[in-house]
């Protein structure tokens, strides 16, 4: 847990400035909001770090996003420029591709995708739908990922979808510390404490995963973890998703 919740949010907010002016002194950053914890609390903290004009908040939905007012109620409160692009036509002609092509069955064993390409893919066209937008603004745009070091570490990000980005404001926060942070800023809490969800299976993430980011929390601060089969799914959930953390690997001849 964090000793000082105001003074690493600010660090953060130096943080992103130095970079901005390091690379894109003029762009503005683009940020996808879903109305949970992490794009909130890395909103607020682009919006402090650049000023509202200088951040764009997307928000994504596939056909109907259920919890889309909680979005839009972040976006009131910092006042940030938006932009809505509805993914559904997308997602469905991705799917209706696949649907309709003679050789899934007789290379992929089946007639559609499967279940995780299924749950993977829509991550994957937002995120490009980020850069199209970033790549598209007049001085330029910046991605802004918004995992944090709790699901890095258990890999619970989609590879080349949320877990891409230009630079990554919470990766060295838990998911606890991400709530501090929050609180310091003086967002609204229920979208602090909202409960996390890939608004998908109907589950929350703690329910999908196992075990609470209370616990995964821990784990990683003290290098504790009281239950032993939380223990043993994080470490299985970590060592089979680390190449998402890893740069991707290359062949070096020698010379």
């Amino acid at each position: 847990m964090l000793k000082d919740p105001k003074k690493t949010a600010d660090e953060i907010v130096e943080w992103i400035r130095a970079y901005f002016d390091a690379n894109l002194p003029k762009a503005s950053a683009v940020v996808g909001i879903s109305g949970g914890k992490d794009s909130s609390v890395t909103a607020a903290l682009l919006v402090k770090a650049l000023g509202p004009d200088r951040v764009v908040g997307v928000t994504m939905p596939d056909k109907k996003q259920p919890d889309i007012d909680d979005s839009y109620a972040l976006i009131r409160h910092l006042g940030l420029r938006t932009m809505e692009v509805n993914i559904g036509e997308i997602t469905a002609a991705f799917a209706k591709t696949f649907q309709e092509n003679e050789k899934m069955t007789e290379i992929c064993g089946q007639a559609d995708l499967s279940g995780p390409a299924k749950i993977n893919y829509p991550p994957r066209i937002r995120m490009s739908v980020l850069y199209a937008i970033a790549q598209s603004l007049p001085n330029g745009g910046l991605v802004a990922n918004t995992c944090n070091r709790s699901e890095d570490h258990v890999g619970y990000s989609t590879k080349f979808g949320d877990a891409a980005g230009d630079f990554s404001p919470l990766s060295d926060l838990t998911v606890q510390e991400v709530k501090q942070v929050g609180t310091a800023l003086g967002l609204p809490m229920d979208l602090v404490e909202k409960a996390p969800s890939d608004g998908l299976s109907g589950m929350t993430d703690e329910q999908k995963l196992g075990f609470t980011y209370a616990e995964l929390d821990e784990y990683l601060d003290t290098g504790i973890c009281r239950n032993p089969e939380s223990k043993e799914k994080i470490d299985r959930l970590h060592r089979i998703n680390l190449h998402k953390l890893q740069p991707m690997p290359a062949y070096r001849r020698e010379r």
